[in-house]
């Protein structure tokens, strides 16, 4: 049986060897590692988006594979094409980058919606159709998207459906001066991500996951998380409100969080914890709340705030 505390652990420390101060993230990465999830890492150039992700793959005993994204990629650079081989006189399948274990869709909003939509059914239900013929994906299958803000040139924002196929969100935020002084200590003759090795293996990757699973999540949390799901829906700023993808998403962050912190049970403060970075970005915001200048982290933290945690009496 795969001690989650220590693997969980031993991920987080391995990755902090390069992406300094910056633990809170490094976390949620590890969370969605151990639910299966896919991750998008929003924020501006230069931040260690893309470091990160690579940090994750080398940490890794899985193949990895990296997709840039740019506007004239096609869908079939994402998933693969099948070519004419003379010789054989058949129709060969290559593969397309899609088909890795840790997938890095670097800059994902250069991507034309079109592009974009290849994604849809490999997120969701691990797999991928071409030419009539629907290929498995293999064990663990793990998206880590980069992209800038929408506000950028050259972007395009992501549809509804794909960014709900995102586990969590996360933003890593510029460093403190201390953090960014030891950057440039660290990286002053070579970078710590070329010293990386793989901790973990796949096994114990997919055993860890299987662990997650088994943490008692009591009825009365799964009241809870279903509430402030349904809450989302019904706020005056929102236009479209998280689905019950997003239930399913947060019960499940909550119980890899308590597996993380060496408990057996999920407890409230798992869910407050990560309701921003499992919702916020599966909800929509008003015209008129946007204008008001209201965001999605707002909006889903005051009704955290709304929403009334059960007791331990009924945990």
């Amino acid at each position: 049986m795969t001690d989650v505390k220590a693997f969980g652990e031993k991920v987080i420390v391995n990755l902090e060897k390069v992406i300094i101060g910056k633990r809170q993230p490094i976390e949620l990465i590890v969370i969605g590692l151990l639910c299966q999830g896919h991750v998008l890492i929003e924020d501006v150039p230069g931040v260690g988006k893309t470091i990160l992700a690579r940090s994750l793959a080398r940490s890794l005993d899985c193949t990895f594979s990296r997709i840039q994204f740019t506007p004239d990629m096609l869908p079939s650079d994402v998933t693969g094409v099948s070519i004419y081989n003379q010789q054989t006189t058949r129709f060969e399948f290559r593969p397309g980058p899609i088909f890795g274990q840790i997938v890095l869709a670097d800059e994902i909003n250069r991507a034309t919606p079109k592009t974009q939509a290849a994604l849809l059914e490999a997120m969701e239900e691990r797999q991928v159709t071409v030419d009539g013929e629907t290929r498995i994906l293999p064990k663990p299958f793990m998206v880590m998207a980069t992209q800038n803000p929408i506000e950028y040139e050259g972007t395009f924002p992501l549809p509804e459906a794909q960014l709900d196929r995102f586990f969590l969100r996360l933003r890593l935020g510029y460093p403190s001066m201390s953090d960014e002084i030891r950057v440039l200590e660290d990286q002053q003759l070579q970078h710590p991500l070329e010293t990386l090795n793989p901790i973990v293996s796949v096994a114990e990757i997919l055993e860890a996951a299987e662990e997650v699973k088994r943490v008692f999540i009591s009825p009365a949390i799964r009241r809870y998380v279903v509430q402030i799901v349904s809450r989302t829906r019904q706020s005056a700023d929102v236009y479209l409100g998280a689905s019950p993808r997003g239930s399913l998403a947060l019960a499940r962050a909550s119980q890899a969080r308590a597996a993380l912190s060496g408990r057996g049970h999920v407890l409230p403060e798992d869910v407050k914890s990560l309701a921003i970075p499992v919702l916020a970005h599966r909800v929509i915001v008003s015209p008129a709340a946007r204008l008001s200048d209201l965001s999605s982290e707002s909006i889903v933290q005051e009704v955290v705030n709304a929403t009334p945690a059960p007791g331990n009496e009924m945990l």
